[in-house]
């Protein structure tokens, strides 16, 4: 029987999650020993350790109590609830945090030369999928009389295989769907990864670690985009430029020497400062102007 003293999360043991994964949890403090076969990481910093596994896998393990947590497409997640939804079972399992990568959508696509996007025209037509109980889900929703049929690989070919007439697939940049002549009539699901974990709490030991991991998620992720932002400025144009920081934390203002109209100015803004921002600020009146990144904040 495994100890409830430590956590256990399961991340993608390959695949587009598994790096900013291991990157994000790494931000938070974690440092992990791999094992031989690199299928179990001995968490050294703290007493959470890590499964690599196929994220397929991860609501399951969930479920199953073989895993505490896991790091896995939000789309893989809704899936497999989708599913067990379909069999009288609850899901098991609950996204606690969006994690803002491996962002994503499921789409329903029909060949360019159907004209418009009139979902009534998938009436009595066959949508191949990885994402059946979705699909049917949204199928229902939309009261269409179409097919989902499952299909695993290259699902956006089968329009041209004579196996299906439309598809229900994940996009990213839309570039696959345009080299098979294919174009969005509908959007499914927005995706992104998540941290999942069982549906009922915990009543042990992993409560406060879990707890702990997330607040440490949380300042990371709080702080992705953020910068610290110094600048000269006279004091007088002072509010005018902090209206061009809408997102930015109380600043720290202080006196220039042998500068008495002067002030340096230290502010923290939540979210990215573009050539553009910094252009504006320019032309407002702020001089000597620096961004740096921020990479850990204790307040």
């Amino acid at each position: 029987m495994r100890s409830h003293d430590r956590l256990r999360i399961a991340i993608q043991k390959s695949g587009r999650l598994s790096d900013p994964a291991r990157d994000l949890l790494a931000r938070a403090g974690l440092q992990f020993r791999e094992s031989r076969d690199r299928l179990f990481c001995y968490g050294e910093s703290l007493p959470i350790d890590l499964l690599l596994v196929r994220d397929d896998d991860i609501p399951g393990l969930i479920a199953e109590g073989v895993c505490d947590l896991g790091v896995v497409g939000q789309n893989v997640l809704e899936e497999q609830a989708a599913e067990r939804l379909s069999q009288g079972l609850d899901a098991a399992f609950k996204v606690i945090k969006p994690l803002g990568f491996g962002r994503c959508r499921l789409s329903v696509a029909v060949p360019n030369e159907w004209d418009g996007a009139d979902l009534s025209r998938l009436n009595g037509k066959r949508i191949a999928t990885s994402y059946p109980n979705l699909l049917r889900q949204w199928i229902a929703e939309q009261k269409l009389d179409a097919e989902a049929v499952l299909l695993s690989g290259s699902v956006e070919i089968a329009p041209r295989l004579g196996k299906a007439e439309a598809i229900c697939d994940l996009v990213s940049s839309g570039a696959t769907l345009v080299a098979n002549q294919l174009k969005e009539v509908a959007v499914i699901l927005q995706s992104e990864a998540v941290l999942a974990g069982p549906a009922k709490p915990f009543g042990d030991e992993r409560a406060d670690l879990a707890a702990m991991l997330l607040r440490r998620l949380e300042g990371v992720l709080s702080l992705r985009a953020s910068k610290l932002v110094l600048f000269q400025s006279r004091r007088a144009l002072l509010p005018e430029l902090m209206k061009l920081l809408p997102d930015a934390e109380l600043p720290t203002v202080m006196s220039l020497e042998g500068r008495a109209e002067e002030v340096g100015v230290q502010v923290l803004c939540r979210s990215a400062m573009t050539w553009q921002r910094l252009e504006d600020m320019k032309r407002a009146g702020a001089s000597n102007m620096l961004v740096l990144p921020v990479e850990q904040m204790l307040a």
